[in-house]
């Protein structure tokens, strides 16, 4: 039998802290091995230890991290490295692609900067222009285009951000890859072409994949053998197709029921669903008219010197859609096709090109600065990114109680009476303990209750919600969004639901509005668009989603 590739023995970790806080271990006597060219998917709830366990492995814990046990690359103690050797080991043996590409990606940097960095601190025997040409090749294996070389992160949407941290992951070709979550933030069709070609490459080059997710179908399409965490535990492991057809644990087997869960409509609660807002006979809570966001790319010196005219980015193109009370409209569409701009532009925190948007009767692009602010009361938004939203310096309580002290609903001692109520609702118990903790503190599924909580508190009337589970587990996703369900039935809330997940969208709304080169391509009753989809970027989404089948 060949020597495993990478080999974890009853690995412990324990994070730093507080003063006289007992340490409490996020990895609990975890041991697996990987084989050479082998893809293995990690599962497991929010907080359960398996991006912790994805850090352990490059050598990337936090500063006065606790670790026991033993992790072998190849022959090498990955714990025992010198820190020269731990900087030849990442990259060349081992490459991360994180959760969030912006932990990677510097501001400052072009796209072609991060590549030649990279390129030339592990491969001095390549000229620029070599390099140039090698980063250039691997940028369109992802789907980034040669003339984007010279633009900034901050330029790219944040799926497109994604796949160039997945290049920065492949240039030096590693023996192994740790994707941690590496398609959260990507539509179904993105997602499925860099997973194909992340696979593909994989078995070309002979390279294992680690890949850590809490999309179950996902997993069961793209790997070989699962492992499924729980509390810091490694509960299951086998291959994956007997994982997923027989489950041992009664965790397993609670994760592919949640996912089913969300999969599973009845058809006839769908065409309920589908029938009752396919004729509204009351007035829209929010109707866009013709909206437009352009945005101008001015050509830099040198391309003026050769007279090139500046780039016009049409984000949003002439939108007209209508929201009723009520209703759960989802919109979905690829990566960087719009829709995170158009939810800001509805809310006004960014002003549109043209068009117009009425809430509850009212022009918005009229309004003041200050009028905009007091409507905003009844337009909350749940981002995707939780940090987006959450200051790190407050505490989670400060973070939640501050939308109400800002509007001034209530008083400081009611505000805390009112955030408690709100943590238990989304699940963070005892209340009282994450009132008390600051963001950092909290896993990212964590975080996102938290921000869902702060999006709730102010009682609005319109809630639009962008990717607002992308970052949970299946259990979690389920839970949240049986709750968000309950909240809309308590609190009379109309939802904007933006998604990449199309099974997620035809769990939870009435109607689908498909967004694609910022247009509306199509929109009807959810079921309708399942069924008997239109356009043929419809056709290309619903081709591309994973589907878990029930075993």
């Amino acid at each position: 039998m060949t020597k495993p590739l990478l080999r974890i023995e009853n690995l412990r970790v324990a994070y730093p802290q507080r003063g006289g806080e007992e340490a409490k271990y996020a990895i609990d006597g975890v041991s697996l091995t990987l084989g050479q060219g082998e893809r293995m998917g990690l599962v497991g709830e929010s907080g359960c230890g398996k991006s912790t366990l994805g850090r352990a492995v490059m050598r990337l814990l936090p500063s006065g991290s606790k670790t026991e046990g033993r992790v072998m690359f190849e022959d090498r103690s990955v714990l025992d490295l010198t820190p020269n050797q731990l900087r030849q080991f990442r990259g060349e043996a081992v490459a991360l692609v994180f959760q969030d590409p912006m932990t990677r990606l510097d501001p400052l940097m072009t796209i072609g900067d991060h590549c030649m960095e990279t390129l030339l601190a592990h491969s001095s025997g390549l000229s620029k222009r070599e390099a140039k040409d090698f980063a250039i090749a691997t940028l369109e294996k992802v789907k980034i285009p040669a003339n984007r070389w010279s633009q900034y992160p901050h330029e790219f949407s944040g799926g497109m951000r994604q796949r160039v941290a997945m290049a920065l992951a492949l240039l030096l070709k590693p023996k192994l890859i740790v994707a941690d979550e590496p398609t959260t933030s990507l539509d179904v069709t993105v997602s499925a072409q860099i997973l194909q070609e992340l696979t593909r490459l994989c078995a070309e080059e002979n390279m294992a994949l680690l890949l850590i997710s809490h999309d179950l179908a996902m997993v069961a399409e793209y790997t070989q053998r699962i492992g499924v965490m729980y509390y810091g535990k490694m509960v299951e492991m086998g291959a994956t197709e007997s994982v997923f057809k027989e489950p041992q644990h009664e965790y397993t087997r609670s994760l592919l029921e949640a996912a089913l869960h969300i999969q599973a409509v009845e058809e006839k609660e769908a065409l309920e669903n589908a029938t009752d807002s396919s004729s509204p006979t009351n007035s829209p809570i929010l109707r866009i008219t013709d909206l437009k966001q352009h945005y101008s790319i001015e050509p830099s010196i040198i391309e003026r010197l050769f007279k090139k005219e500046s780039q016009t980015i049409k984000a949003v193109d002439g939108i007209n859609l209508e929201l009723y009370p009520g209703e759960i409209l989802g919109l979905v569409g690829e990566s960087g096709c719009g829709k995170s701009t158009l939810s800001r532009t509805i809310l006004q925190l960014i002003r549109p090109s043209g068009g117009k948007v009425e809430f509850l009767g009212q022009d918005l692009t009229t309004l003041s600065r200050e009028e905009i602010r007091q409507k905003r009361r009844q337009m909350q938004m749940v981002f995707q990114d939780p940090n987006a939203c959450l200051n790190p310096a407050m505490t989670v309580g400060q973070n939640i109680a501050d939308a109400l002290l800002i509007h001034n609903l209530v008083d400081v001692a009611k505000a805390k009476e009112e955030v408690l109520w709100m943590l238990d609702k989304v699940g963070l118990k005892p209340s009282s303990t994450y009132y008390e903790r600051y963001p950092s503190e909290l896993s990212g599924g964590q975080q996102q209750r938290v921000a869902i909580a702060r999006a709730f508190i102010t009682r609005p009337k319109l809630v639009i919600c962008d990717e607002p589970v992308s970052m949970l587990d299946a259990s979690v996703q389920s839970q949240v969004l049986d709750l968000m369900l309950e909240l809309k039935d308590e609190f009379d809330l109309t939802y904007l639901f933006i998604t990449h997940d199309l099974w997620l969208a035809r769990f939870l709304c009435d109607r689908i509005a498909v967004m694609h080169g910022g247009k509306i391509v199509e929109l009807r009753p959810t079921l309708e668009v399942f069924n008997n989809p239109q356009h043929p970027y419809t056709k290309t989404l619903l081709a591309a989603a994973p589907l878990l089948a029930r075993a």
